[in-house]
């Protein structure tokens, strides 16, 4: 069984919680234990804040997400037309340095990497897009 279901939304952080809840609803009824649901909000909140953060700048734009629920697997793709960013190319943090001498950002993209079954960006007709896949059963 095959699902996909497109989601437009503004890149607000209060459309948070409707984005999680819409995601929810698409693969509930694949059998999706508590523990993976947590790490895949964990995962998509993370995507999605940081698209509301640093995607637009002080503009508000918008975010397609995609949810894609196809043999066994969950593929959910954020779309954005905000600025080019591959947070893939970004390295990961040094973990072994005190928390006072650590730079800034790339903790979420690191936990991401180790969360999901695979990360995958490409910039492609004006657009960013993330994808973030998990293998559910």
């Amino acid at each position: 069984m095959r699902t996909i279901v497109n989601k437009k939304i503004e890149a607000k952080i209060e459309n948070l919680y409707p984005l999680l809840d819409s995601i929810d609803q698409t693969i509930r009824s694949y059998s999706v234990d508590e523990e993976l649901l947590a790490t895949l909000h964990i995962c998509i909140e993370e995507v999605f804040v940081n698209v509301v953060s640093y995607a637009y700048g002080e503009q508000v734009g918008l975010v397609e997400v995609e949810t894609e629920v196809n043999d066994g697997w969950l593929s959910i793709t954020f779309r954005d037309e905000g600025i080019p960013y591959n947070p893939l190319e970004r390295e990961d943090p040094d973990l072994d340095l005190a928390l006072e001498e650590r730079p800034i950002g790339g903790l979420g993209i690191y936990m991401i990497r180790n969360m999901m079954d695979s990360v995958q960006y490409e910039y492609k007709e004006g657009r960013n897009n993330l994808c973030i896949r998990k293998e559910i059963y």
